[in-house]
């Protein structure tokens, strides 16, 4: 099955079953292989496992969404970027090792609630980070702790080291939601003026923040099979929360009222603000690209799908439930 990694209809949840749930050490690991990213930084195999291994063990598998399988999915939905012409010929190894960590860790030890929860329960973590891109900022420093404790970069610079640290840390931060104006904006503006100079380390680094947020997001973009199973597990996700809330006597968050916000509204919302946005820009980047537009052939069939489901009037079952698996 890691023959198809490079593949979009590569199918996590098959993978994470044959893998007996180490689908993130076992994708990881071969990316890294065949990357060659293991025999250019001299990296030791054993503490390569160790830490990909304390990664996956920080992700909480009660999650149903915000779990290791997420990662490994959001990994190798990077990696299909990565491999992207318009962005692969002036990928350095520290580049391509920086995206495909960042995606692997980007959302560890997430407790399964988002920043206004922990916000209004007084967590300790939105003091420790001042209320700011709070589990992002976990994310990052948990990876470095477990970066430093695995001795993965021992045998490397000091600085070399910092510099790797400080660079996931600039990744991971870019996935707060919040701040999704803020790139789309600057993203747009590049486009526009066309002056994305990727032989610039900085403009590098931009596109590998774009390309995880796009990681991040891109379960809409998968064919119908696997992104409505995405769809509903986050929103189980969120109407765990809003059970928590009610628990608490709290006001239920937006989202996370399973009597109020059904799956399908939800989806709607999500491609239509957050997903379709980035994803025309992403493919405006990448032009020509036959990836981007099969991504937007499901994103736009499943947005479809879900319009029907909320609306099941003009709806067959046998519509609901096709599959696209003849779209490369």
């Amino acid at each position: 099955m890691l023959s198809k990694v490079g593949t979009w209809n590569f199918d996590i949840f098959l993978f994470d079953r044959l893998t007996n749930g180490n689908s993130l050490v076992t994708l990881v690991i071969h990316l890294f292989n065949i990357s060659g990213l293991i025999h250019h930084f001299q990296l030791d195999v054993v503490k390569l496992h160790r830490f990909l291994s304390m990664v996956q063990e920080d992700y909480h598998s009660q999650n149903p969404y915000h779990n290791a399988i997420h990662a490994a999915d959001v990994t190798q939905a990077m990696y299909c970027y990565l491999k992207e012409p318009k962005l692969a010929e002036h990928l350095s190894p520290l580049d391509v090792f920086l995206g495909l960590m960042a995606a692997a860790a980007h959302d560890v030890d997430h407790p399964g609630v988002n920043q206004p929860f922990l916000i209004k329960t007084r967590h300790h973590l939105a003091s420790l980070y001042q209320n700011t891109s709070v589990l992002e900022s976990h994310h990052w420093r948990s990876t470095v702790g477990m970066l430093r404790e695995s001795g993965l970069l021992t045998h490397l610079p000091a600085d070399v080291t910092q510099d790797v640290e400080q660079q996931l840390g600039s990744l991971i931060l870019a996935t707060d939601i919040s701040r999704q104006n803020e790139f789309l904006l600057t993203f747009r503006e590049h486009l526009d003026h066309q002056d994305l100079d990727l032989q610039l380390a900085e403009h590098r680094h931009f596109i590998l923040q774009i390309a995880l947020k796009c990681a991040d997001v891109c379960n809409p973009c998968r064919i119908w099979k696997l992104s409505r199973q995405w769809s509903e597990r986050v929103c189980e996700e969120f109407y765990r929360q809003g059970d928590l809330e009610k628990r608490f006597d709290l006001e239920i968050s937006p989202l996370c009222d399973q009597q109020a916000d059904s799956v399908s509204a939800i989806q709607i919302g999500f491609i239509s603000y957050i997903v379709e946005p980035l994803f025309e820009e992403w493919q405006r980047f990448t032009e020509p690209s036959l990836l981007s537009r099969t991504m937007m052939d499901h994103l736009n069939h499943n947005k479809t799908c879900w319009n029907r489901i909320r609306s099941p009037s003009s709806t067959s079952e046998s519509e609901e439930n096709e599959d696209d698996d003849d779209i490369p």
